[in-house]
């Protein structure tokens, strides 16, 4: 050990590093990983020892996809319960998503409204994006500066007509000036004349759903941020991807040298659009869950690199919104708390181990942010973890979520992978069913 002062040690047959999974014993101190030592390794005196047995160690998840809609729609979701349903599924660290609040975070003086509100309510540690729209190119810098981790932008309306799409020539400004400093830009990338020359049917028919939201929207709005990126030398994200005939290309890109990375999500990896019943609003999001042979594809992808992460978009609304009619119901899935039992549930079955869903859901996404303090368990990071029972399994009761609104494609389902308990900075957040008051910090760019 370095001689710091560890007053903790976690123990366990497998715990989960860069290195693999290994039986160790893990010293803290201070809130950081101290050391990770041999799993027989004496206690120092006077520390505390927490032996999990064969329960896996894994490292907290971090989370860049998360709308949180506080304020002004804390009422489909706050950072109180979002916060505390992330801590409940193993995920010790989020980016919340600039709109959907009110106001957005498109300027500092909204960034600052923001932190004001998530800072007495935030059971992890959490972060934020700042947003590009059409009107607020001078503001990216200052955002940038302010600390936001980078800018979302849509190509296709976003739904609330705060948070305004950017045409293919704003586009271009405002990854130009991003670039400029140095910025990441992620992107909503569904081509608008795609969508609307799509058909459009009201109704409960899943079918028709799928049919307005087609997957060369996604393909082709790929396309034109791959071109835009490799000509300025941006750093670019695809958010969600959903359409799997997108990857050869980015696998190009990425090949020449370009600056794309891409995420996928939970219910795009583990639903399709064979099971969804009509008038089950609950599936729908934009872009939509794809049928079983994209999903396999998607798959391929992770496993290949391609995709890079996988977060949730966890895109929640009131009970009412979610109207028997795929046409005019807000799109959104809610998964903050289910999402790594439901990927672990899939990946197992298709022989990742939990290494790969590790690397998936903590490691590269602290890295798309540059959370250089989060997502392994090495020693100078943050002493965030997540206790799973990768072999015990639970029935998803929505009443039993924390999210505010329980509301979720999971229902019924039965997931592998039970959350024993969450640990922030070496202190325990969380642990079965139960979870402890707000103790997560806000944090910026570069912490």
């Amino acid at each position: 050990m370095s001689g710091a002062d560890v007053k903790l040690v976690l123990r366990s047959t497998r715990v989960v590093t860069p290195g693999g999974t290994r039986p160790a014993a893990v010293a803290v101190a201070d809130g950081r990983i101290d050391a990770v030592l041999p799993y027989d390794t004496g206690v120092p005196a006077g520390a505390r020892l927490e032996d999990f047995g064969d329960d896996v160690l894994l490292p907290g998840l971090v989370d860049t996809h998360v709308h949180v809609n506080d304020p002004g729609r804390t009422e489909w979701e706050g950072f109180f319960t979002a916060t505390r349903a992330a801590a409940a599924g193993g995920i010790t660290t989020l980016l919340d998503m600039p709109l959907n609040s009110l106001p957005p975070t498109t300027t500092v003086d909204h960034l600052r409204t923001k932190q004001q509100v998530a800072a007495p309510k935030a059971h992890i540690d959490t972060g934020f994006w700042g947003g590009a729209i059409p009107s607020n190119v001078k503001d990216l810098r200052p955002l940038y500066e302010a600390g936001v981790f980078g800018f979302k932008c849509f190509l296709s309306p976003s739904g609330v007509e705060e948070f305004p799409e950017l045409d293919q020539e704003q586009l271009a400004r405002s990854m130009a000036e991003i670039a400029g400093f140095g910025g990441l830009l992620i992107v909503h990338a569904e081509d608008p004349s795609h969508l609307a020359s799509a058909p459009q049917r009201s109704g409960p028919a899943y079918a028709d759903f799928l049919a307005s939201r087609p997957r060369d929207a996604e393909n082709t709005a790929i396309e034109g941020l791959i071109a835009h990126a490799g000509r300025l030398n941006a750093r670019v994200h695809v958010l969600h991807l959903s359409s799997s005939d997108a990857l050869p290309m980015i696998a190009a890109a990425k090949r020449e040298g370009v600056r794309i990375t891409v995420e996928s999500c939970p219910h795009f990896l583990t639903l399709t659009a064979e099971e969804v019943p009509d008038g089950a609003t609950e599936f729908k999001c934009c872009p939509p869950i794809r049928e079983t042979a994209n999903q396999d594809t998607l798959w391929e992808g992770l496993a290949d690199g391609t995709i890079d992460c996988i977060v949730s978009d966890h895109s929640p609304c009131t009970t009412d919104l979610k109207t028997p009619d795929f046409a005019s119901a807000w799109g959104g899935i809610s998964s903050l708390q289910l999402g790594l039992p439901a990927v672990w549930t899939e990946a197992r079955k298709r022989g990742h181990s939990l290494d790969d869903v590790a690397r998936w859901m903590s490691a590269a996404p602290a890295e798309l942010a540059g959370l250089t303090r989060k997502g392994a368990i090495e020693a100078g990071r943050d002493a965030d973890f997540a206790v799973l029972a990768p072999d015990d399994t639970f029935t998803v009761d929505p009443a039993e979520l924390f999210h505010r609104n329980q509301v979720t494609a999971y229902a019924g389902r039965t997931l592998y992978g039970v959350v024993k308990s969450t640990w922030l900075r070496g202190e325990r957040i969380a642990a079965d069913g139960t979870v402890a008051g707000p103790t997560g910090r806000l944090l910026e760019r570069n912490q």
